[in-house]
């Protein structure tokens, strides 16, 4: 059995002490898995609903099959992903059980995230570096959805056909001020540059519904909608829930 509370790893960062933690619940008796970032909880493999379904509805919503559906794919059939934030690795899989999908780039700022992929310290860890089809990648998200060249370092201006975000806990509650630009209507027309026509934004929130977010979404992406996911949680009343806006590129754009 394992102990009660094991710290596995802690490291400083630009953003604060991430730390890895591993404990036992008292409720579940579930072994759980919980990142920090300086006081704040990130993610823990006991809420993973958001994370599951961001990678569902994101995919969801593009049409079956590659270079049969009309976008422009390249060399074979087959979706190409990127993943904004690797956390505990539960959007990854989730994108990698589609058949689908040809390759995915996830893209983390912090090496420590990606490392204890690597070594195997995260339960998803050896699935996600065992597939051919993930690379993990340090970058900031933010500053290469903003830039020409894409969020792929090793092709630089590849086009995708979905790119799914989970890092700021909403638009409005950003881990960094220097986040905050993404969310607004010139920060998304940058990242829309990066999806093949007819490709799919999608992105996590811990917020409800923001209509006004959705309206921004709406005025750079031909189909903007928010999905509510919602999901039990043992220690309140009730179900909890989280958000997933899901935007769609125009298909001749």
């Amino acid at each position: 059995m394992s102990p009660r509370f094991e710290e596995i790893d802690w490291r400083p960062t630009p953003m604060g002490d991430i730390s890895l933690r591993r404990r036992r619940d008292p409720l579940t008796g579930q072994e759980v898995y919980e990142v920090k970032l300086g006081d704040e909880f990130l993610m823990s493999s006991l809420f993973t609903a958001g994370e599951i379904e961001l990678a569902r509805l994101g995919l969801g919503a593009l049409p079956d099959g590659g270079a049969d559906s009309g976008t422009d794919t390249g060399t074979g059939a087959g979706l190409d992903v990127a993943v904004g934030g690797l956390g505990l690795g539960y959007t990854a899989r989730t994108v990698l059980e589609d058949p689908r999908v040809r390759s995915l780039v996830v893209v983390d700022a912090l090496p420590d995230v990606i490392r204890w992929h690597e070594e195997k310290l995260v339960p998803l860890g050896e699935a996600l570096v065992s597939d051919r089809r993930c690379r993990l990648v340090r970058g900031d998200f933010f500053a290469l959805a903003a830039g020409a060249e894409g969020l792929d370092p090793q092709r630089p201006g590849r086009r995708l056909h979905a790119i799914l975000l989970d890092v700021d806990h909403s638009p409005r509650h950003v881990l960094h001020p220097g986040h905050a630009p993404f969310y607004e209507e010139a920060g998304l027309r940058a990242l829309s540059g990066h999806l093949h026509p007819g490709g799919v934004f999608a992105l996590w929130s811990n917020d409800p519904p923001d209509e006004d977010f959705t309206a921004v979404l709406a005025r750079v992406f031909a189909t903007a909608e928010a999905h509510v996911v919602r999901f039990d949680n043992p220690y309140q009343p009730g179900a909890a829930a989280n958000t997933v806006y899901v935007a769609g590129k125009a298909a001749g754009a």
